[in-house]
């Protein structure tokens, strides 16, 4: 008997229950949440000078809880947040494997769970070798990583997700796929540099905004005003990438609200991401502020992610039915 041909990527008839569908959806967004409150607290501890309060790990001066005093309380405040994503995490991989039909979504999970794990021992090794860069800058792209896969999984477990795959795949004369793409990529790079400036104390390398030292380009004399000076760059591509990608939405897809409100949010949050890099600077790097500008790059990196996969499933060109494509599709 010729089996019945379901619809790739789409939620299957098999959930154990009507009722449990809405629940991976929900765990997603309570892990997504947690991960905001994680990197806000990590961006704390290097914004306090706080990495090095606790000098043991896993253990915190000997103890499961020291006195919660100073540094300690930032340091290892992050670690407990820490250890709650990361069972939260557990709970949302098992739940996935137990009532998720989708493989590739199960293994999306998979994907999280590993990084989480990853993104502990690189925080253990920052501890035990005393800060070394490359690690600590390691830590903070995996956070961003991580982030970004809840964001997708919180995308990919709602309804809504199988409704734009039906819709998807139009004929569309559009180049927002690439355009959002492009601009992911460029963020990731100016993800790369501020890493880079905060783990190399770069932060006050050029102590103006919007000028450097009173010129438009500082004297390249040394490495931290070098990479300073490359982040404030990145971060005038971005903002130009984006309102490439603002414009495509506006002229090609402005009636489609999974595009323009992401896109929107994208336009706010790099304008607020700019006014917050200058304050750094007029503040001399108060901590809040510094932090602040942290967390919300990372919800303009995901922002951004979110757009991209959802202008890749609504505006790419349809692909071409093969026999192959449809046995594998009636496979999943």
């Amino acid at each position: 008997m010729r089996r019945r041909q379901r619809f790739p990527y789409s939620y299957d008839s098999s959930y154990r229950s009507e009722s449990m569908r809405p629940w991976s959806h929900r765990l997603a967004w309570v892990l997504c949440c947690a991960t905001v409150v994680l990197l806000a607290a990590g961006a704390m501890v290097t914004s306090t000078g706080s990495s090095l309060a606790v000098p043991d790990w896993p253990l915190a001066y000997g103890q499961l809880f020291p006195p919660m005093v100073g540094g300690i309380l930032y340091e290892h405040g992050h670690r407990l947040i820490a250890a709650t994503v990361g069972l939260l995490t557990i709970g949302m991989v098992g739940w996935l494997w137990w009532a998720e039909p989708r493989r590739w979504v199960r293994w999306l999970g998979v994907g999280a769970l590993c990084a989480v794990i990853l993104q502990g021992v690189l925080g253990g090794l920052t501890v035990l070798f005393l800060l070394p860069k490359p690690i600590s800058i390691g830590h903070a792209l995996l956070a961003e990583a991580f982030f970004m896969t809840t964001v997708a999984l919180v995308q990919v477990t709602s309804s809504g997700w199988d409704d734009m795959v039906r819709r998807g795949r139009q004929p569309v004369r559009s180049r927002l796929a690439s355009w959002a793409t492009v601009t992911w990529g460029a963020l990731l790079g100016e993800l790369l540099l501020g890493a880079v400036v905060r783990h190399f104390n770069a932060g006050l390398a050029i102590p103006d905004f919007p000028l450097a030292y009173g010129r438009l380009i500082p004297p390249l004399t040394a490495f931290p005003i070098l990479i300073h000076f490359l982040h404030r760059l990145g971060a005038l591509v971005v903002l130009v990438l984006i309102i490439g990608t603002i414009w495509q939405v506006r002229r090609h897809h402005w009636n489609e609200s999974a595009l323009r409100r992401p896109v929107t949010v994208m336009g706010w949050l790099v304008a607020l991401q700019i006014l917050l890099g200058g304050t750094v600077i007029w503040t001399q790097r108060a901590p809040t502020i510094t932090t602040l500008h942290v967390v919300n790059g990372a919800l303009l990196i995901a922002t951004t992610a979110l757009l991209t996969l959802r202008a890749w499933v609504l505006t790419a060109p349809p692909r071409p039915a093969t026999r192959s494509s449809s046995a594998e599709y009636s496979a999943r």
